[in-house]
């Protein structure tokens, strides 16, 4: 998911930050980053490649003036000639526009038809129909990001980078995100078959899933035990960067430290993103002065987005666990502990998504979602693609995972009796 913050091209940046959402965009929905609510403008970050051969000599015809007549002579000619002479130019004009978008080469700028926004919309309210995975593109291939818990894909076994080589009888090579979604997503109780080529392995397997109302828990905990000590540990799972995700992570941890929790597992595997103001919130509650993360745009112009709590949690014991589905805001939170040294992070390396898109709503009730900048962490490292290096560690196998053995999990309460 993507997480979403307060910048808008259109005016100067406003220090409250109402959200954050993800890009690699979500089956459930259409979106993995980080978002940042006003009226009418959302943000969200996702990963983008980097520039190459800038330098390298533009085809001829991209070196022209373009003559705008143009546009219009093509736009006659296919209405004239098309052999589908019933299109209405309403599916022409959207479809000019997505092609305006997509003229850009980047997966995570994408425009929006006013249905799709729409279901963009509902998907950022936490409650749609579909498989509850997040998908993306990484090295030109369509990949699951994060399967949510308790839904179809997590049922289906479907783990973080996982190829969706097709959606039913398509073949899904240099299909856009948003063409997937749109094939994924369908009513609850309908189906769709997935090709899926996991990490390892050199056979794809074809999955069959039933959509259902997805329903995301942003934020869940409950009291452990450490096997050689009296202490307790509250284990916090955040599922999602949702509206609400800082007020429910403080009742939480305010009801396990009340029953004897003395550290912290802070879970974001398989958490996609979301709001950007969530994020802050969230790492404010371990720093308290300082950056947390910094924006950077074109022409290099930097925004620092600071702590916004007292860091009461700086001296609370804790560890991060991470894997390939933890991106956006999830590494948000992830770099900013690990660069102040307030938590051990473990598990695998993220998703390495460290850019930031600007979704802006348009009157017809249509958005386009535009790559603006990218961000870093605290100490200046950029995550784009490459990910954040877990300090320790501890691989979860598909093995692991169909027979319910979490030996990252093991590792933290290793870690917390020391």
């Amino acid at each position: 998911m993507d997480s979403i913050h307060p910048f808008s091209p259109h005016n100067q940046p406003k220090r409250t930050v109402p959200i954050t959402l993800a890009i690699v965009l979500f089956i459930i929905g259409l979106g993995l980053g980080i978002f940042i609510n006003t009226s009418v403008i959302k943000q969200a970050f996702s990963g983008t490649g980097s520039v190459l051969n800038l330098n390298s000599k533009p085809p001829e015809y991209l070196a022209k003036d373009i003559d705008f007549n143009l546009f219009w002579q093509v736009w006659d000619y296919v209405r004239k000639y098309s052999y589908e002479r019933d299109v209405k130019d309403t599916k022409l004009f959207y479809g000019a526009l997505q092609g305006l978008v997509a003229g850009l080469d980047d997966p995570y700028s994408i425009y929006l038809d006013p249905e799709m926004a729409r279901q963009f919309d509902k998907e950022l309210q936490g409650t749609f129909d579909g498989i509850g995975a997040e998908i993306g593109i990484r090295d030109k291939k369509l990949v699951v990001v994060a399967p949510l818990p308790g839904t179809p894909a997590e049922r289906a076994k479907l783990k973080p980078g996982d190829k969706i080589l097709g959606i039913n009888e398509f073949d899904t090579t240099g299909m856009p995100v948003d063409q997937a979604v749109n094939l994924i997503r369908g009513p609850r109780g309908t189906k769709v078959k997935l090709t899926i080529l996991s990490n390892g392995e050199t056979e794809p397997r074809e999955v069959e899933l039933k959509r259902d109302k997805i329903v995301i828990q942003l934020v869940k905990g409950e009291l452990k035990s450490l096997p050689n000590s009296k202490n307790k540990v509250a284990y916090i799972k955040i599922s999602q960067f949702g509206r609400d995700t800082d007020s429910e992570f403080l009742a939480i941890w305010t009801k396990l430290s009340a029953q004897g929790a003395k550290s912290i597992i802070l879970d974001l595997r398989n958490d996609p993103g979301g709001f950007l103001d969530q994020a802050v919130a969230i790492s404010s509650h371990w720093i308290k002065d300082g950056s947390v993360v910094r924006e950077q745009f074109t022409p290099p112009d930097f925004r620092d987005y600071e702590s916004e709590g007292n860091g009461e949690l700086a001296q609370v014991p804790t560890i991060v666990l991470v894997n390939e589905g933890s991106a956006s805001a999830s590494e948000i939170v992830t770099g900013a502990l690990q660069d102040y040294k307030l938590a051990t992070v473990v598990g695998e390396k993220t998703f390495g998504k460290g850019s930031v898109q600007n979704l802006e709503e348009f009157p017809d009730g249509s958005a386009v979602k535009l790559t603006i900048a990218k961000w870093f962490t605290p100490k200046g490292r950029s995550i784009d693609k490459n990910g954040l290096v877990p300090d320790i560690e501890v691989k979860r196998t598909r093995e692991d995972i169909e027979a319910d053995r979490d030996p990252q999990l093991e590792r933290a309460l290793e870690l917390l009796e020391r």
